[in-house]
Formats: structure tokens, sequence, C-alpha cells
């Protein structure tokens, strides 16, 4: 992960119990747009407070599609409990690769959300 202050920033909230998701295993990845291939990125595990900073540098922040992939299915057997999605994908684009974008999940054992906030 990168260390500088990320232009990208995630928050998983468990929703359920009403706390932050933590060690959440997620990963990042932009679209070749001419092999039409995802490409990975980074990946990272989500602290204490369901924060995973560091996603990616302002410098490798260009347009394009992105996808964040977040390992829920694992998240909720490590509580011992059944999840229907056995991992959540938040697919979005990027236009200005000047703005900085803050991406939560919420996410149930049977449901999920997202939002763009900055």
């Amino acid at each position: 992960m990168t260390s500088a202050r990320s232009p990208l920033t995630t928050l998983v909230l468990n929703t359920s119990d009403g706390v932050p998701a933590a060690r959440v295993s997620l990963s990042l990845h932009r679209l070749d747009s001419e092999l039409k291939l995802w490409n990975m990125l980074n990946v990272g595990t989500t602290d204490e407070d369901g924060r995973c900073p560091g996603l990616i540098s302002r410098e490798a922040f260009v347009p394009g599609m992105y996808k964040l992939r977040f390992e829920t299915g694992s998240y909720w057997a490590s509580l011992e409990r059944h999840s229907f999605y056995p991992y959540a994908e938040v697919v979005f684009t990027i236009t200005d690769s000047t703005q900085t974008i803050h991406l939560p999940l919420l996410m149930s054992r049977f449901s999920y959300s997202t939002y763009v906030g900055s």
C-alpha cells in the first residue's frame, strides 16, 4: 500500500451489529480499456475502524474504470456467520483524477449498499 494520502478511501461498516468491519480483505482494480481486462492495483485489509488507507497514489489515480472488491463472505465466516454474498464488487468511473473519493460499503449478511462521498 502507498504511504501518502490516497485520493481514494473506503470504509466498511457491519450494519447488522452497528460496528466497523475490521479485517475485511479487499482489492482495487482498474479496467484496461483496450484489452477489457481488470488489472489488480493493490490489496489491503480494513483496520479496527473499518478503514483501508493507502489504496492508490495520486500519480496512479488516472481517469478510467475501477472496481473495489470486498471479500464479504470471508468476513462473515470469521464471525461464524453465513452470508448470502461471497464478495461485493463496486465498479465506478473516475473522470477527474484531481478529486478525492470516499467510497464506503455498508453491509449486512444479506445486503450491501454504497455511496460516493468526498
